[in-house]
Order: structure tokens, then C-alpha cells, then sequence
């Protein structure tokens, strides 16, 4: 039907135009975090752009259903507000009706959502794990950028290369000061190269046609050595390889383990394909839009309900990852009770009822109990 054409169609392009906003707004956040890391020097700046996109791949399993609601809601609530639901519920057609249309962007949804969650996430967190532990043991020279003062990450140095040839793989113009066994002092060179030892495993920053300045200027211990090659063995700092995260390990390796933090996590990568059907149902039930007043009265109730499943969500998935239980009893519990709760929602909203009954709606009961003070 045209109908159901027309709200796939917009309920995709509102989820698009949301997921880059949001996207957009993540991506200023992070690049700005790690543009101040890489100015410590404490990640190579060639890494930001990559570490800011595993970052964002990393994150879409949460973003996607909360996009997919939020658009839902949008699209369902401009349709109330401009009478599109007046007509088409004029011409038979109910609020249940539209499950169909819904149930095929569940399908697409849900399947991008378990994508990310099952494969890409922990693909992306793998790769930024290596990238970090391939930083941690990179040597100083490694990380010097052409143009700019590096410091070395254990303070006792600070570089500075005028240019670098990625061809010959020569740096020109080199500024070295090196403060070693209470020694200060500084080598500027044309150019260097580094070296490897193949029998030691030792780096070596070989600098040629340059000159050394050693002590303090005006003391006899001053003094300037002039060198066509002067061989500087380029200390490095090993940190120990951290462990790989649980979000990055693989399916088979969460679901097998006897490990309470892995088989949370894994009780988790399914329960967020589970969030999108149920709030599917939960947006046509409560994306109801007063014409008349221009105001929703489900709208509030809508982002209530999300944050508190998804926080009950997040705390069932910590009980099981701190051991305090060993099945996922709770978790379905609370997917189970959501979903209930939506279809309760969706029947009151299709038979033109108030949410709540009056009976136990907030308005009803704080008037009541005015009445009986």
C-alpha cells in the first residue's frame, strides 16, 4: 500500500537524518578528546581519524535502536498533528494497521543492530585494542611529527624534525636535546636515519654531519664536537600488553565461557536485538498527538520508558557480569514485562482509550486525595 510505502520511507530517512546528527555531535566530542591525547603525545596523531571511527562503529548498536524510536515517534507524531491519522482511521484503517509497515523496519533495523553487535562492534574494539598496544611499544622516534617539538615519553628528550623523506626514509634537519645521567646536552644534524641492530635488537637514530654541544655555556666543561656519523641508541620503554576487552571478544569464546563478566556481555549483544521490536510497539502506542492543542501526551511517558529499560536492562546485565547470578532470568523478565507493557499500550491506543485507566491515572489520584483531605 502506498500508506505503508510512504511511512517506511519516512520513518528511514528521519532515522538517517537523526543517526548524523547524533553521529556528528559524537564525532566533535571524541575528535576534540583525542586531539588533546595526541597533543600529550599520549596517541600518534595519525591515529585520530581511525580511533574516532572505531569509536563511532563501536557505539552504533546503542545508537541505532534509540535513533529507530526516536523517528518512529517524529514521523507518527507529525501524522497526528496534521490529521493524517484522522483520515486514514476515518477510511477503516487502525493504529494496528500500521504494524505492517513497522514489523518490515524492525527486520531492517534489528538486523543492522545485530550487525553491530555481534560482529562489528567487537571488530572495531579489537583493532583499536591493537592500535593502542602497537602504540605502547613504538619508540620515541616513531612518533615525532615533522614541524613540531615531541617529547619523549620518558621526559628525558624532546625532538624536533624539520622534514621527513618517506621515500628514503630520512629525517633532515634534526634537533636532539637529551638529558641523560645528569647530563645535559644537545646534537643538531642535516639529516638521520634510524637503524636496527639485527644482532642486539637495538634501535639506533644514526645522525649525519652535524654537531654535539655538551655542559653549560661558559664553563670548562663546555665543549662542541663536530661528527660526520654519530650513532644515538634510541631507548625505549616496554609496557606490558593490556588484555583484550570482553566487548572485543568473539562470539563463540562469550558464549562457551564460564566467566560471568564474558557471559553477561553476551546476554547483552542479544538483549540489544531485542529493544527494537519492543520499542517499535512502544512509539505507535505512545506517539499520540493531541491535533487540536498541538501537544503529545505520550511524548514524556515515550523517553520515560526508554531510559528505564534501558537502565534495568544495564543493571540485570551487571548482576550477571558481578556473579550475583548465574542465568539471564532477570533480563528476559524485563524484556518480557516491556513488551507486555507496549501491547497494553498499543490496545488502549487503538480503542481510543487514556493510557493509564482513570482510576489510576496521576491526575485522578492527586485529585482524589485533595477530595478526601
Amino acid at each position: 500500500m502506498i500508506i505503508h510505502r510512504s511511512l517506511i520511507k519516512e520513518v528511514l530517512r528521519t532515522s538517517l537524518v537523526v543517526t548524523v546528527i547524533v553521529i556528528s555531535i559524537f564525532l566533535i566530542l571524541r575528535v576534540m578528546g583525542f586531539l588533546s591525547q595526541a597533543a600529550e603525545g599520549i596517541i600518534p596523531v595519525e591515529s585520530v581519524l581511525i580511533l574516532v571511527s572505531l569509536k563511532m562503529v563501536a557505539y552504533l548498536d546503542i545508537m541505532l535502536p534509540l535513533m529507530f524510536y526516536i523517528a518512529i515517534l517524529m514521523v507518527m507524531g507529525r501524522w497526528y498533528k496534521e490529521h493524517e491519522m484522522a483520515i486514514l482511521s476515518s477510511a477503516g484503517m487502525s493504529i494496528v494497521d500500521l504494524m505492517k509497515p513497522i514489523s518490515v523496519l524492525i527486520f531492517i533495523v534489528g538486523g543492522l543492530v545485530a550487525t553491530f553487535s555481534f560482529w562489528l562492534t567487537p571488530l572495531a574494539l579489537q583493532k583499536g585494542y591493537e592500535i593502542e598496544n602497537e602504540y605502547r611499544q613504538r619508540n620515541d622516534i616513531t612518533g615525532v611529527v615533522p614541524g613540531v617539538f615531541v617529547e619523549s615519553k620518558t621526559g628525558q628528550a624532546v625532538y624536533f624534525v624539520e622534514k621527513y623523506n618517506k621515500k628514503e626514509g630520512r629525517y633532515e634537519n634534526v634537533f636532539l636535546y637529551k638529558n641523560s645521567f645528569n647530563k645535559e646536552g644537545v646534537v643538531v644534524a642535516d639529516r638521520a636515519t634510524q637503524v636496527l641492530d639485527e644482532e642486539t635488537g637495538d634501535e639506533f637514530l644514526v645522525l649525519l654531519d652535524g654537531s654535539r654541544y655538551e655542559g653549560e655555556p661558559g664553563t670548562p666543561e663546555y665543549r662542541v664536537i663536530d661528527f660526520e656519523r654519530y650513532a644515538l641508541r634510541i631507548e625505549t620503554k616496554q609496557k606490558p600488553l593490556s588484555s583484550l576487552p570482553i566487548r572485543a571478544r568473539g562470539n563463540i569464546e562469550l558464549a562457551t565461557s564460564d566467566n560471568p563478566a564474558m557471559k553477561g556481555e553476551w546476554y547483552w549483544r542479544v538483549a540489544k536485538v531485542f529493544l527494537v521490536p519492543i520499542l517499535a510497539v512502544f512509539a505507535l502506542a505512545l506517539s499520540y498527538v493531541n491535533s487540536r492543542g498541538g501537544k503529545s501526551s505520550g511524548m514524556v511517558i515515550a523517553f520515560i520508558v526508554y531510559f528505564v529499560y534501558s537502565n534495568l536492562l544495564n543493571y540485570a546485565v551487571a548482576v550477571v557480569q558481578k556473579g550475583q547470578m548465574k542465568t539471564p532470568v532477570l533480563i528476559w523478565f524485563i524484556h518480557v514485562f516491556f513488551a507486555l507493557l507496549s501491547l497494553y499500550f498499543l490496545y488502549r491506543r487503538n480503542h481510543n482509550l487514556p493510557l493509564f485507566p482513570r482510576r489510576l491515572s496521576p491526575r485522578n489520584f492527586l485529585r482524589r486525595r485533595q477530595q478526601e483531605a
